[in-house]
């Protein structure tokens, strides 16, 4: 699970980022002392900063030196300073994005996970498979989504695993049995549509309803 940390002193919009992000499956923190800030980055140690220019004790662009020497972590700008000049001089200083106050949720969150696979896939550390609006924690065996987080049985896992790997391809019952056979979890035909059954209810449950479709006498693949 990516850890993010936001540095942001607008309790309304501090409050609602985080709650956003945690639907998405993030552990997410805010800073609490402003005059502790590197404190607590250091004990948190995120995968990724969220950052405001203008806070209390320092502004942004202090903070973002600050990590830069003692973290890989990217920051992401969030200001209402919106002018190419604090633009480019947040980027100049180290950040990695910036976006501009005030701004959609939806277009945060792909922001910070476009930010996210272009810091960690290179280190092939990445932990988690997405498609569209959902989110595949690869060791949590989790499935998350607009509107929660699911744990999945191991076969769930797997064949969610397998489609998303896929994209919007369809994947044969036939090829999705052998799958989970190399994974020692062989079910037969029968039991493939049970667990799909129970695959689709739960993405329903996280808001992903109609995700995994079914392709009469083809299999199935996610839409």
């Amino acid at each position: 699970m990516y850890k993010i940390f936001i540095v942001e002193d607008d309790p309304v919009i501090c409050r609602a980022v985080s709650e956003h992000l945690a639907l998405w499956g993030y552990q997410v923190r805010s800073v609490r002392d402003f005059s502790r800030v590197i404190e607590e980055f250091t004990d948190f140690n995120p995968h990724l900063v969220l950052l405001d220019i203008g806070l209390p004790v320092h502004n942004g662009y202090y903070y973002c030196q600050e990590l830069r020497k003692r973290s890989k972590a990217p920051v992401v700008f969030l200001s209402s300073a919106s002018d190419n000049i604090n633009i480019v001089t947040a980027i100049e200083l180290g950040g990695d994005d910036f976006i501009a106050k005030p701004f959609d949720l939806t277009v945060l969150t792909a922001k910070i996970q476009a930010v996210l696979r272009r810091a960690y896939s290179l280190q092939g550390s990445v932990n988690l498979l997405e498609y569209e609006q959902a989110l595949l924690d690869l060791g949590a065996e989790t499935v998350s989504g607009p509107k929660g987080k699911q744990e999945l049985t191991k076969n769930e896992f797997r064949i969610l695993q397998i489609l998303m790997e896929n994209g919007g391809h369809t994947v044969s019952r036939s090829d999705l049995m052998v799958r989970l056979w190399e994974s020692e979890s062989f079910i037969d035909d029968n039991t493939l549509t049970v667990n799909v059954s129970r695959l689709r209810k739960k993405l329903e449950a996280v808001g992903l309803g109609g995700m995994l479709a079914t392709k009469k006498g083809l299999g199935y693949q996610l839409g």
